[in-house]
């Protein structure tokens, strides 16, 4: 049985930030208040014009470069998000098109902040069953599109950003070790973007009810996620016959520091065994746990050998974790130019698209 390997890694968030300092100007708040109850000091926000899967394919485009990999040796594209580009096609789609991956399947996964540890565990378990030997695994949100900027409860938590993960076959032991995945859709209100779907479809009134907008009851969704974040770990390593002494990291959804402290005491761990990022990026959803994944690598912490444990939790109510054991970069005789691949793939999609638009005229024409 082959091992799922993560043998690339990148990562993409918007150059603007907005700080906590900017939000005391436009609502009742104030850094303080706000960092004493999330831990949040900025965030990063999409400027017109990016969107989800723009910032997507740049993280994909590193992860690319880091591991060797050329577009078209891509199986599969999982792309984890609370805010796709639209209702359909699947972001995962245009993330395809636009780096060239023209052999690979693409769809998007919905499971909230806990959606990328779903993704990677769907990637892994290709992998490992044989049917798959390369698949790239997103997390990516502009979350900042779907949140209330007059609600101080919600507007403080998101920001914008993407992380990817490249898995890849290998004979070698590592990898992706163990996953488990839980839901309870008895919570589904307590964490719900209303309006939107088939259910509340887009009206003036639901536009003027704000009902498109993040919605959260912020003391039930703590609750939960206190109870969950220390149950999952704990599962995921007996799964693996693990023992949590043997754990280098814990690399938790970004959400709340104080989330994570209540982990940390519930498996009693010391607060520096947990890679946190949030005070820089605020919540991120399905893209946290990438992006700190990718900054953990970047300065060093996570070494090869290391075992970690990656855990969220999201609306559903959804939550796991997954342990694995980092190993990196994979030999390879591949080599990639990665600036000749990304104007390749734009140039492609670019002439794609203007075909099926001439094309269009021409049928117009026959049939008129």
């Amino acid at each position: 049985m082959p091992f799922a390997h993560i043998t690339g890694w990148g990562m993409a968030v918007p150059e603007k930030i907005l700080t906590n300092g900017d939000l005391e100007k436009i609502l009742d708040t104030n850094d303080k208040w706000i960092v004493e109850r999330t831990g949040i000091r900025e965030r990063h926000i999409a400027r017109e014009g990016q969107t989800t899967s723009s910032l997507a394919v740049e993280a994909a485009w590193k992860a690319l470069s880091v591991a060797k990999i050329k577009p078209t040796e891509i199986d599969l594209i999982i792309c984890a998000t609370s805010t796709p580009e639209y209702l359909f096609p699947a972001t995962a789609c245009l993330i395809q098109d636009r780096i060239g991956a023209t052999k690979a399947g693409a769809f998007d996964l919905s499971a909230a902040c806990t959606g990328f540890i779903y993704a990677l565990n769907m990637a892994a378990q290709a992998i490992r069953s044989g049917s798959l030997k390369v698949v790239l695994v997103l997390g990516a949100e502009t979350l900042s599109r779907f949140v209330d900027w007059t609600d101080r409860n919600t507007c403080i938590l998101f920001g914008d950003g993407a992380g990817a993960l490249l898995l890849q076959a290998s004979d070698v032991p590592g990898g992706v070790i163990s996953t488990v995945m839980h839901s309870d859709g008895s919570g589904a209100d307590l964490l719900v973007v209303p309006a939107g779907g088939s259910k509340n479809p887009a009206t003036e009134a639901t536009i003027r009810a704000g009902l498109h907008y993040i919605q959260m009851d912020g003391r039930e969704v703590f609750r939960f996620a206190t109870r969950v974040m220390a149950q999952a770990t704990r599962e995921v390593l007996t799964s693996a016959g693990i023992l949590i002494e043997d754990v280098k990291w814990i690399i938790p959804h970004q959400a709340n520091l104080r989330i994570i402290e209540a982990a940390a005491r519930g498996l009693k761990l010391p607060l520096e065994k947990f890679v946190i990022n949030l005070d820089r990026y605020g919540n991120t959803s399905t893209a946290s746990i990438p992006i700190a994944i990718c900054e953990a690598i970047k300065d060093g912490r996570l070494q090869k050998g290391d075992k970690f444990v990656l855990v969220g939790f999201g609306a559903g109510l959804t939550w796991g974790a997954t342990v694995a054991q980092w190993t990196g970069v994979l030999e390879t005789e591949h080599v990639i130019l990665p600036t000749y691949f990304r104007v390749f793939a734009r140039t492609r999609s670019f002439l794609r698209r203007l075909w099926l638009r001439i094309e269009g005229i021409i049928w117009g024409r026959k049939n008129t």
